[in-house]
């Protein structure tokens, strides 16, 4: 009960889901990616287990339909299924049993996989390929406008409810450890998949990067208004320095992967949005 995209950015080393439900924490369920091995929506139904296997498999160097085949072949119930993949070289692969409440069907191309059920019509995943095909920029950039384009199209017929995004690049994740690089989800919410592009604007903004030339220095009319803001909510007193000052302010804002503390820099969108903030 549920619509979906499966895709990869082989240049970027990228993998990932965007999908969206009448169901509750639809992001618990149906979406499952590693870095180098591919991705997977597993929904209808959804037998969980075909997340860690065909993950597991495709590691192992099976293609999404080798993958696709196995996981379906020992499941009594794989014609109420509907599942998505793509693997570590791009080969997609969908499957739509002939149990799955209609409107249900998918479509693949090179490094994607689209598929949904009980959906509002027949126009929902090309909707969803189109807009995802035309979209530039990042993978997560491209499955949130494909999403929001099977939203808008109709999405899930019973209403909605819940949506996510999960992406994974090697060493992607927080601080370079692990591989999960992008990882939102709206578990209860009357409008789930606008909510979550405000969570994936959110993410841009504390963890994305601007190029050197967007960095500000903090001097002349930049440096007043950051001294202003400082004074304002507390931070810079008699008693303390703006050095000691702005690193205990960049910290407590979550802001350290986009300033400089030390050369006083920050980059321009972080600028923009503390003086929206404090003003």
């Amino acid at each position: 009960m549920t619509f979906s995209i499966v895709a990869c950015d082989l240049k970027e080393k990228t993998w990932g889901i965007a999908v969206a439900s009448k169901f509750p924490a639809v992001g618990a369920v149906v979406p499952w990616a590693r870095a180098d091995a591919g991705a997977v929506a597993t929904q209808s139904f959804a037998n969980t287990s075909f997340g860690p296997r065909g993950l597991e498999m495709m590691a192992e160097g099976l293609s999404a339909d080798e993958t696709l085949a196995k996981l379906l072949l020992d499941d009594p119930d794989r014609e109420l299924r509907q599942v998505g993949l793509v693997d570590a070289y791009g080969k997609a692969a969908t499957f739509t049993g002939l149990g799955c409440f209609p409107w249900a069907g998918g479509v693949i191309g090179k490094g994607y996989a689209i598929q949904g059920n009980i959906l509002a019509g027949s126009k929902v995943v090309p909707a969803m390929e189109k807009k995802f095909l035309s979209t530039k920029g990042d993978l997560p950039t491209r499955l949130y406008a494909a999403l929001l384009a099977g939203d808008r199209a109709g999405g899930d017929k019973r209403g909605r409810q819940s949506a996510a995004i999960y992406v994974v690049k090697p060493n992607g994740g927080y601080g370079g450890f692990v591989d999960r690089w992008i990882d939102y989800r709206v578990d209860d919410h009357e409008n789930p998949v606008p909510r979550l592009g405000e969570l994936l604007e959110l993410h841009q903004l504390y963890f994305g990067q601007s190029p050197e030339s967007e960095r500000v220095m903090l001097k002349g009319k930049v440096l007043e208004q950051v001294t202003a803001i400082l004074k304002q909510e507390g931070y810079l007193k008699k008693t303390t320095t703006f050095q000691s000052a702005f690193n205990e302010f960049i910290g407590n804002e979550n802001f350290e992967e986009r300033a400089d503390t030390t050369a006083q820099w920050l980059d321009k969108p972080v600028l923009k949005y503390i003086v929206k903030k404090y003003s």
